[in-house]
């Protein structure tokens, strides 16, 4: 498994976007979400984000709550996630960003989670709750151990900070597309292509966008704007809650075509 920046330097050198699914851990158990991150390696995913259930995601909207909340009923645990990513992630071509709040990181203490992760396998790390200020604890000791922690810009940043969160982020930035919470909707945040043109003259690191990504046309209107990325939790989410595997797999694959043939 290589890591996120090296993914990101393969996919631009070859001009293609990338796409990053997402789906939470243990909805509907484990061994379905190891299933799934095999599927969605095979069908176009770049690099797979996994969310860990918590029971207050402040991030998350109402799809990705309810996997959380379904799996944490389930008895799903952190130990329990890393030990099935251990079993996976040989067997992974997209590198792994584990998603999880800060007091999960806090509770086990910030060195010993990020060697367990580590070794798990996990490549990158967003923490939605952790602040500018505070991210460097956690930037310096996981940059040590090859993983890379991805900042967040919301639509509200103003131009210093994002400044200084594209400076600091690692892999990629982070560019939520709406103010709010995670989740599915008819169409994207009208201020998108003006904030990526905001961090395109600051630099240089490729930029992923999400929140509010649900199709296939969201996605390739994202890459048109000049992201590298796109980010779809919500609408993969829901579908293998209801769906199943095979869906999600046929899901991802549209996904990545209509971005590929927008470039």
């Amino acid at each position: 498994m290589t890591s996120i920046s090296d993914c990101f330097d393969n996919l631009r050198s070859r001009h293609i976007p990338a796409l990053i699914p997402f789906i939470t851990a243990g909805d509907p158990d484990l061994e379905t979400t190891a299933q799934a991150l095999r599927v969605l390696d095979n069908n176009g995913a770049d690099i797979i984000e996994l969310g860990v259930p918590y029971s207050d995601p402040l991030a998350d909207g109402p799809v990705i709550q309810a996997a959380a909340t379904r799996a944490l009923a389930r008895g799903t645990r952190l130990e329990q996630v890393l030990e099935m990513v251990a079993r996976v992630s040989p067997s992974l071509t997209s590198p792994l960003i584990l998603f999880t709040y800060y007091n999960p990181i806090l509770h086990r203490g910030i060195e010993d989670f990020l060697d367990r992760i580590a070794t798990a396998g996990v490549r990158g790390l967003v923490v939605p709750d952790l602040p500018l200020e505070e991210a460097q604890v956690v930037l310096e000791p996981a940059s040590q151990r090859g993983i890379e922690v991805v900042l967040l810009v919301a639509p509200t940043s103003p131009q210093d900070r994002i400044e200084t969160i594209a400076l600091q982020s690692q892999g990629f930035i982070y560019l939520v597309s709406v103010t709010g919470v995670t989740g599915m909707r008819s169409q994207l945040g009208t201020r998108v292509e003006d904030l990526l043109g905001q961090l395109r003259s600051v630099t240089d690191k490729p930029i992923g966008v999400g929140f509010g990504i649900s199709k296939p046309e969201h996605a390739r209107q994202v890459i048109e704007w000049g992201a590298d990325a796109a980010i779809v939790g919500s609408a993969i989410v829901r579908m293998l809650h209801e769906q199943g595997l095979e869906a999600i797999g046929h899901f991802c694959q549209s996904l990545k075509d209509g971005m590929l043939n927008n470039k």
